[in-house]
Parts: C-alpha cells; structure tokens; sequence
C-alpha cells in the first residue's frame, strides 16, 4: 500500500487582482463525502482543467472529478500575466531561443496547446476579454535590448517565423511612452483574462460527469488497489490520478531536490481616468514582454474593469513556497520605480492590487510527465510558461492515462528527467538572479 501524506499547501501572496475584476461567484462546493470516480484530477489550474477536459474527449461516459485546495482562479492560474505564447521562451536563458529542430517542435507543441485553449473557450462561449489572439511584442529600452530582439528575429527567420520589427515612433504609437526603443512583434500569442478563462473553463467543463469541488486541499493520497484522495470533509476513489500541481508535486513526495520554487510578483493600477487615459495615449490594449528574460513585462487592458496597466518583473528563489510581507513591500517599491520610468505623464496612479505567483522550473527546462506510480500520472513543472505548457502537460497527461499516442506524447515521454539541484541552491540561485536583474539595466 502506498500513503502520501500532504503536510503543507503553498501560500500565494496578496489578492488575485484578475479575479478581482468579475463578477462575485456563488459560494464554492467543496467536497463533504465520500464519492467514487473513474478519474481524479489534482488541481483546477491550466494544467488540470485540460486534462479533465482531454479525459471528457477520450472516455465520454467515464466520471471525472476535480479537486481544487483554493477557489478556481484564486491560485497560481488566475495569477498568471495571460500570455499564452507560441514560439520559444526560455526564461532560465540567456536567450529565449534554442536549437532550430527543437523549438520546431517546440512551436508546433505550444500551438497545439493554444489551439486546445482557443477549443475551449469556443464551446464554453468566453468572449475576447477571456481570450484572443493578438500577438505581443518583445520590447527593447536598451541598445542591448534591441540586439537582442534582432539576434532572435534571426533565429525567427531561420525557423521560417513571421515576425515585424517596430521602431520607436511605432512602439510610441502603441503603448504611449518613449521608453522603448525598438519592438519584435510576434502573431501567435494568444492573450488571456487568466482568471475568465478558468472560470469559463471550469464552469463549462462542469456537468452530470464532470464535478470541480473548490477549497477541497487533498491532504492524504493513498492505493490500495485504487486511488483515494482524502480532503478536510470528504474523499474520493479513482483507479487513475492525474496530478496537476506544479511545484506542489514535491509536497507529495516526489522529485524531492530536483525542482525549483519561483515566485514572481505582480501589480494593477486602479482603473485610469479619461484624463489619465488622454495622458498615456497609445492604443487601449497590448502586451509587451521584455528584450531580457528577467525584465519588465506590461499589459495594457480596458472592459468591464476599466482600462489599466500591469507591471511583473522581480523574481525569487523560494523553496518554501512561500513569502513574507517584507518581500512583498520591496517588490512593491521597485514596480512602482518601474511603473514610472515608463509612465511619467500617469504620476500619481496607485497600484489597487499587488499579488505574487508561484512558479516551477527545472534546471534543464523540462517538464514532469509521466506516470510516477500505478495509475498515477504527473502534469507538472511548466518552466515559467503556465498558460501553454500548463495546456500541454494536461492534455498529455491524459493522452498518456488512456494510451493514446501522438509524437507530441512520444517527445514529451523521451525528454531528460529533471536534474538534480546543487547544495547551497538557495544562496546561489537568488545570487544569481540578482546578478541578472543588474545586468538587465532599464530592460528591468
């Protein structure tokens, strides 16, 4: 017999600003019995949510239930900056591309998964706020940004990638400020409302075969035979498992040392006046991502919440999964220092939320798929990349689960396990990031 015992859940810090801005939800349906399924999916995140959805796809008639420690959209996934993006982004490099055979079909993998995403959200009927396909740009405030930025058009143009490159009156023309000296502007990336689209999602997936219960934190995993899950009030019995939990794998036991607990951070504005808005200029919705991995990255969004802007940058090493509000105060001071830098004429905007997101890296930028135990199947460690490795890892492990094969499956499958973490790994990574924040300059 095999037991697991969960001893602690991650702490996410500050509101999830995304869900914030919708409507009030009717109260959660936590789990309080014991119930059976034919499959159990841990986690409501991206990664969760597709492979309930892939399972409904391959086993129609088969009871699939979801547990969720938090409210869907409350966590890590609601979050997220909303960048499903397409082409190779390796936030761990000095470089976001890599070998040309392999972001092929690393690019081919992430479209398969944005087009899963753009699926969903059509047959659950989320509007363009939830998701659509615009494109980003990579900014560039530095000469350094900006060979950068042609170093990867290079690489773009060999993989055969359409791309334009912005110069900048054009990046003026978008996004309001002189701050940016060039662009790379990209097609493919899909942008989400993180906290719409798993809502939609999970409200569309639920049925008479699919339940999602919420605040139902699995606390104890065990087999005899089958699986049970056992939550604070209830538990349930499947004969698979799909573990979707990112960086909380380790919280279950498994890849202790070989996976790394990032937190990244986080900011809104209150919703702009039409005078502030007159201010900026620009165009009222883009999404920039910055020349250097570890830079500035900013959304501009108007609807129903009102048109704001949101600055993420600042990323630490945090094998706690966990930080404290010292952290989050620093974090708070630098945002506003970049906020300005790039907004001088919005002087005088305050920040109505600032929130911290976990993610999972491994040191060679690889994924956990696979089955790790009978009839316990991995869909985690997304390397900074939630939304479409999130997608991937989902839908694959469920492919995995019910023996439906695909190359996507087979490359997944032969990738290198994640390797091991040096001693000393806190000090050093944290060190490390620091050194890259520095040399990054205004890009940050």
């Amino acid at each position: 017999m095999t037991a697991i015992r969960v001893k602690k859940l991650p702490v996410d810090p500050g509101p999830a600003a995304w869900n914030a801005l919708l409507p009030e939800r009717t109260a959660a349906v936590t789990l309080e019995e014991h119930i059976t399924s034919d499959w159990l999916v841990i986690g409501a995140g991206f990664a969760g949510l597709a492979a309930a959805r892939r399972l409904s796809q391959l086993c129609p008639t088969d009871k699939i239930t979801v547990l969720d420690a938090a409210r869907v959209a409350e966590g890590p996934a609601g979050r997220n900056s909303g960048f499903m993006i397409d082409l190779p982004h390796d936030l761990s490099s000095q470089d976001y591309g890599g070998a040309l055979e392999h972001d092929r079909h690393l690019t081919a993998d992430n479209r398969h998964a944005i087009s899963f995403a753009a699926e969903m959200a059509r047959d659950y009927g989320l509007d363009q706020t939830a998701f659509t396909h615009s494109g980003k740009v990579n900014g560039a405030a530095t000469a350094k940004g900006d060979k950068h930025n042609r170093s990867y058009a290079a690489h773009l143009e060999a993989l055969g990638e359409p791309y334009d490159m912005l110069d900048a009156t054009a990046m003026e023309a978008l996004t309001g400020t002189s701050y940016y000296q060039s662009g790379l502007f990209t097609p493919g990336t899909a942008m989400i409302q993180p906290a719409a689209f798993v809502r939609g999602v999970a409200a569309g997936l639920t049925s008479n075969r699919v339940q999602i219960f919420e605040n139902s934190p699995v606390r104890e995993l065990s087999r005899d035979g089958s699986w049970t899950a056992k939550t604070p009030n209830g538990s349930v019995t499947a004969p698979n498992v799909i573990l979707a939990v990112n960086g909380h794998l380790n919280s279950f036991g498994y890849l202790q040392n070989r996976l790394m607990h990032v937190f990244t951070y986080a900011s809104m504005t209150r919703a702009l006046t039409n005078a502030e808005v007159e201010a900026l200029g620009g165009k009222p919705l883009w999404a920039l991502t910055p020349a250097d991995p570890v830079g500035t990255t900013v959304r501009r969004i108007a609807g129903a919440g009102g048109d704001r802007i949101i600055i993420r940058n600042r990323f630490t090493y945090d094998p706690s999964m966990e930080v404290d509000a010292a952290r989050m105060a620093q974090v708070a001071r630098d945002h506003d220092r970049a906020f300005l830098a790039r907004f001088p004429m919005l002087q005088g905007v305050e920040m109505e939320h600032r929130w911290g997101g976990r993610l999972c890296l491994s040191r060679n930028n690889v994924g956990v798929l696979g089955e790790l135990d009978k009839g316990l199947f991995a869909a985690c460690c997304q390397n900074g990349l939630g939304t479409t490795r999130g997608m991937l890892s989902g839908l694959l492990a469920s492919e995995l689960a019910t023996g439906t094969a695909s190359d996507r499956l087979t490359r997944a499958l032969t990738a290198p396990a994640p390797t091991r973490l040096p001693p000393f790994m806190k000090l050093g990574a944290n060190a490390y990031l620091k050194w890259q924040e520095a040399k990054a300059g205004a890009e940050l």
